[in-house]
């Protein structure tokens, strides 16, 4: 029974040896058979791979052929270049060896006849140099046989011919400088004709008229009775206001504005305007009012000032000086508007400076700015040209500009070419006809200010001012003024005239000495 049990269990340890044994077996198998295919492949792989050899070496073999071929060719045609460059060199080389001997032999023949020249200038000069020599020799002779037939020494002889000389040429010159001084006068009076006539041309100009008051319309004359309102309130408080004398008379609808100060008078106009077109009148209405004219106005001059500036191409002005500007327009000066005037100035200094190349800019600014002074005047007490150079030099005008200002009455001498066309022009646009106008009665006092400064003088006789006060003409007493104290007289007739009185454009003085010997014949 135990044996039996023992066989029995000796049966799975069996099949487990058995098992085990055909494993390794098959694996003995399998790795066998696997070292065959290897085997068969490495073989199969180095058979290839010796063909590939075997098939590389016979393609480089073709290609080192090929290479060698083109490689041969390259050098064949390099050769062939190389010796068709080295034969042109050569041919070149070969040309220029002729073109050098023949210039060698060229130089050669050349060289030859220079010095068969040179033979011949050192004979010439020799013959020149005893030429000379016996040519001195008888200057020599001459000049002692001259000598002792003038009985003059050859430095005598020699001064007296250059003074002949000099004199005849001092004569000459002073001939000539005359004629040439002559004729550039001339032409310096026609250039400036010229000069002035198209400058005139080229500016046009309206005809003025000098006016203090200013007359407003009025709807019906009932309006007057509300200007004037109750008890006159109305009218006073609008005088206090503006500054200007309201005058309500027999007119039929209109009444009139009086001021000397045109600022305020148009302030005046504008308001009183206004509040007739509105109808509410009443103190604290014309006190709006007048408010509102006041900026109106005031906007009106800063739009003026601009707009003159630039009509005249001027620029970068001081926005105070362009307000000042503005009220130019405003002013007047013997009837004429003081900003039109200043305009035309400044055109007609701006074209004769262009025509003389002088400094356009500097011209029309200053011609621009020669009257700023006449927009203060009746604020700040002096000329205006004080004025103006005061208020020119405070808002930083250069020098050039501040002398164009100060010099244009001649208050002091120019001494700018600008300066002198300002000054110029300032006359041109005041004495052109219809420039200036003055009322009856300050015409008639300027000229019998005029005629009694003239007659102060002593030796006067009587003087009579002509041609609208441009000339007066002085009678003297023969007997107590002589020719030498007319020439004197008339100047300082001339120059008080100058320093105490006021007129525009110039006034010619003449004097007249004049003595009658009567006699008749019976």
């Amino acid at each position: 029974m135990h044996k039996y049990h023992k066989e029995v269990n000796d049966i799975p340890a069996l099949n487990i040896l058995i098992l085990i044994v055909a494993l390794a077996a098959c694996f003995a198998a399998g790795y066998y058979v696997r070292k065959l295919i290897a085997e068969s492949r490495v073989g199969a792989a180095e058979e290839q791979a010796h063909k590939i050899m075997n098939d590389a070496k016979r393609q480089a073999e073709a290609v080192k052929k090929e290479k060698l071929l083109e490689a041969r060719d390259d050098i064949h045609k390099l050769r062939q270049e190389s010796e068709r460059e080295i034969r042109d060199r050569r041919r070149e080389i070969d040309r220029l060896e002729r073109r050098i001997l023949q210039k060698e032999e060229v130089i050669e023949t050349k060289t030859v006849s220079i010095e068969k020249k040179e033979h011949q200038l050192a004979d010439r000069e020799r013959e020149i140099e005893k030429n000379k020599k016996d040519l001195q020799l008888v200057l020599t002779q001459q000049l002692k046989e001259l000598e002792r037939i003038s009985g003059l020494s050859f430095e005598d002889a020699k001064q007296l011919l250059l003074d002949n000389v000099e004199q005849k040429i001092r004569q000459d010159m002073a001939v000539l400088m005359k004629n040439i001084e002559a004729e550039a006068r001339e032409e310096a009076d026609q250039r400036a004709k010229n000069i002035v006539t198209l400058a005139i041309q080229k500016c046009a100009a309206d005809v003025v008229s000098e006016t203090t008051v200013s007359v407003v319309p009025l709807p019906n004359d009932e309006m007057k009775g509300r200007i004037i309102g109750r008890e006159g309130r109305n009218i006073r408080n609008f005088e206090t206001l503006t500054g200007v004398d309201l005058i309500i008379d027999d007119t039929p609808e209109a009444v009139i504005l009086s001021s000397f100060d045109p600022v305020r008078r148009e302030i005046a106009r504008v308001a009183l305007e206004n509040l007739v077109s509105d109808g509410r009148i009443h103190p604290a209405r014309i006190e709006e009012m007048v408010e509102k004219a006041q900026k109106n106005v005031e906007q009106q001059i800063i739009e003026s000032g601009k707009q003159a500036a630039f009509d005249a191409g001027v620029h970068n002005l001081h926005p105070e000086l362009i307000k000042m500007l503005g009220r130019l327009r405003y002013r007047t000066s013997y009837g004429q508007n003081v900003l039109k005037h200043s305009m035309e100035v400044s055109y007609l200094a701006g074209v004769m400076a262009a025509e003389l190349d002088c400094d356009v800019a500097l011209a029309k600014r200053g011609g621009l700015l020669h009257d700023i002074g006449k927009a203060l005047d009746h604020e700040i007490a002096g000329p205006h040209v004080e004025i103006g150079v005061d208020v020119a030099r405070k808002y930083r005008e250069s020098k050039e500009v501040l002398h164009c200002i100060e010099a244009h009455h001649g208050d002091v001498e120019p001494h700018s070419i600008e300066a002198v066309l300002v000054q110029a022009a300032d006359a041109i646009s005041a004495s052109r006809p219809g420039a200036r106008r003055e009322t009856l009665e300050t015409y008639i006092k300027r000229l019998e200010k005029l005629e009694t400064l003239a007659d102060s003088f002593e030796g006067v006789e009587k003087s009579f001012a002509i041609q609208a006060g441009r000339e007066i003409r002085i009678m003297v007493k023969p007997d107590e003024i002589d020719d030498l104290r007319a020439l004197t007289l008339v100047k300082e007739i001339a120059q008080r005239i100058e320093q105490e009185l006021d007129y525009p454009g110039q006034i010619k003085v003449v004097l007249i000495r004049e003595t009658r010997s009567v006699e008749y014949a019976k």
